[in-house]
């Protein structure tokens, strides 16, 4: 370990939003902006927490928390997903709404931040226990949403479904139909083509780009995929397509490690069968924190926060880290993975694909037009591409890592919108 992390090492916090606020603090030094500013940009606008009541399958009465955290909306609607997951907690959120706003801004697409998400373990929960809390905590978030002010989307262990529950929950109070309220919606309900593919799909796209700058051929290189879940699976497919050799996956429960090449089609219909990964034949078994440090040449860290840190990064051993999930690497972790010339391509710029396909979900609905896949894939190409490029060139101007580079553009962005429209009253 490098004399740099070392001594970072007990200032390292795992804290989601304590990590988002060091991010920001990062970039704002960078632009020197003044603490004003800096106070108004680092604050999240509302947070909302509602306590979600919810009958049960078996009769009880069950009582969730739920959270809706819009962080900035200066330069349009708040975007960001729902999850639901064991962990979700505030601050999560509040870090997750944050990231939108920089993600959005870093993309350029004109929408700001926002995250929800309800403490909850949606594996041991049926269908229509899940149907009923996704409606109630619409109902609770009601106040907030909508197609002006704040439009959520799916994240970890929501979907399709779920927005079709908060659309109809959200619409029936209005009296008519209102698809814009949310995007990742079922292609019925008036969702996009390829907003399925859109994380995954975006992410190879500038994977594709940061090769060109590398000199490297991807044809001739190898993949390693930590988490298998829509993102994971779909990069890893796109990226197989391309001739990319997949030498190992990976998902909750472990992964699984072939060098001489997986098929990403095959490892799913496995996956769907058996719920895992792990026992794919032909594979040798590792664990999660295995496949972070395996020899290749793009790691694809597609499954949650604070995968790679100060512990670890010392060992990752890939040419380019493409972070599909969001804050998969801490600060210090970033420094060290700068200092060993890894080419860290930050989450607010990877996996920008879904939010940029969502807007265009969204346009198409207040629209009332839609697009061909043709027409989707296009724009998105040259959104990632473009925006890649604008994060590259202030990472060779400043000499700063391309987290810190993707930070500067994006609270730039912010920043110069926030002064432009000045202050209310």
């Amino acid at each position: 370990m490098t004399a740099t992390a070392m001594t970072q090492a007990p200032k390292e916090t795992l804290n989601a939003f304590e990590i988002a606020q060091q991010q920001f603090a990062n970039a704002a030094d960078i632009l020197n902006l003044n603490e004003g500013v800096r106070k108004k940009l680092r604050t999240p606008e509302r947070c909302l927490t509602v306590a979600i009541p919810t009958r049960m399958d078996d009769g009880r009465l069950e009582v969730f928390t739920g959270h809706r955290v819009q962080h900035n909306t200066t330069r349009g609607p708040a975007k960001g997903g729902i999850r639901y997951h064991p962990n979700v907690t505030l601050d999560e959120v509040k870090a997750l709404a944050s990231w939108m706003t920089w993600k959005c801004a870093t993309v350029g697409i004109p929408y700001g931040g926002a995250k929800g998400g309800i403490t909850c373990d949606p594996k041991s929960m049926s269908l229509g226990e899940l149907e009923r809390m996704t409606r109630r905590f619409a109902s609770e978030i009601s106040c907030i949403i909508g197609p002006e002010k704040d439009i959520p989307a799916p994240d970890v262990y929501t979907n399709a479904q779920t927005m079709a529950w908060i659309m109809d929950t959200y619409s029936m109070n209005q009296g008519y139909a209102v698809p814009g309220v949310v995007t990742g919606k079922p292609l019925a309900l008036g969702g996009s083509l390829g907003r399925n593919e859109a994380t995954a799909q975006g992410c190879v796209y500038v994977v594709e780009e940061a090769a060109k700058k590398l000199n490297m051929n991807l044809k001739d290189s190898t993949a390693v995929i930590q988490g298998y879940g829509n993102a994971g699976s779909i990069a890893a497919r796109l990226l197989h397509d391309q001739g990319v050799r997949i030498i190992a996956v990976s998902d909750s429960k472990g992964g699984i490690r072939n060098t001489r090449g997986l098929d990403p089609r095959k490892v799913l219909e496995f996956k769907d069968k058996s719920a895992s990964v792990v026992g794919f034949p032909e594979t040798e078994a590792i664990t999660n924190e295995e496949i972070l440090t395996l020899k290749c040449d793009v790691l694809v860290p597609a499954a949650l926060e604070n995968c790679i840190t100060l512990k670890n990064a010392a060992q990752v051993n890939a040419r380019i880290v493409a972070e599909a999930a969001n804050g998969p690497t801490t600060p210090g972790a970033d420094e060290i993975l700068f200092e060993r010339n890894i080419l860290v391509l930050p989450d607010i710029l990877a996996n920008a694909g879904g939010v940029t396909v969502s807007y265009f979900e969204w346009v198409q609905n207040v629209q009332e037009l839609y697009w061909e896949i043709d027409d989707v894939n296009s724009r998105l190409k040259r959104i990632m591409t473009r925006s890649f490029n604008d994060v590259y060139q202030i990472y060779k101007d400043k000499k700063i890592n391309m987290r810190k580079a993707a930070y500067v553009l994006a609270v730039g962005r912010v920043a110069e919108a926030f002064k432009l429209r000045g202050l209310f009253p």
